[in-house]
């Protein structure tokens, strides 16, 4: 099947959930396209160019590292500035692009990613790789949200050095609060047994962080001061 048969099979399936008085959510539809989808992925697989709107091939993972370098410099700029306006409109850009594929609109400025790039390339992009075009925009790309998996190092909390006997390390931890006055939003996933970091009062994001041992801290200064001392987890 090409892209084309699968979007009009789902929308399809959709419509009629619709018509029984069962509408799906946008999650719900997410998790099928990305389940048939991803099912579709082994038999694309080798294919170099397909046409129509159909998908560029990638058929080696290791050709490139970083799926945005595929695009040309114009692609790039179009489409950092459309996932960081959705973002600020705390819309999740990749289930914008989906809805437009399945509901048959264009997606203006980035119409390109599907007719030239296709679902796979979609799948691809990772916040990890995002954040590596942080310097084309102003500002950061994108912001945490609540279950966030991230690296923090241990220079949030000791001196480090790249040659010393105090060595930086990365630990893998998980966002469960959130400060920040850019999107005026304060949330909590819940209680928090001991932040190792004093709360101030400032115009600056902060979160705080559980580690995999239960053990929490805060981060101020998150995309300041602080932006060196984490990133984000490769997918």
């Amino acid at each position: 099947m090409t892209q084309s048969e699968i979007t009009a099979a789902l929308s399809a399936a959709f419509s009629q959930c619709e018509s029984a008085s069962c509408p799906l959510s946008d999650r719900q539809k997410q998790i099928m396209v990305q389940s048939v989808w991803a099912s579709m992925q082994s038999s694309l697989a080798g294919r170099s160019h397909l046409n129509g709107d159909r998908t560029v091939g990638w058929s080696d993972s290791s050709e490139v590292l970083n799926p945005l370098d595929r695009l040309t410099a114009e692609e790039r700029l179009a489409f950092l500035a459309f996932v960081k306006c959705e973002e600020q409109a705390q819309r999740p850009w990749k289930i914008t692009l989906l809805n437009d594929w399945l509901n048959g609109r264009s997606s203006g400025s980035v119409q390109f990613v599907r007719e030239r790039y296709g679902t796979q390339w979609l799948e691809q992009v990772t916040p990890a790789h995002l954040a590596r075009y942080n310097d084309l925009g102003d500002g950061e790309l994108l912001r945490l949200k609540i279950g966030d998996r991230i690296e923090v190092t241990n220079g949030l909390w000791e001196w480090v050095q790249d040659n010393g006997p105090c060595s930086r390390e990365w630990f893998l931890c998980t966002v469960v609060s959130i400060h920040d006055p850019l999107t005026e939003t304060s949330t909590d996933s819940g209680n928090h047994s001991d932040r190792s970091a004093p709360t101030t009062a400032d115009d600056s994001a902060s979160c705080v962080i559980r580690f995999d041992d239960g053990a929490e801290y805060e981060i101020q200064g998150l995309y300041d001061w602080n932006r060196p001392n984490w990133r984000w987890v490769e997918a």
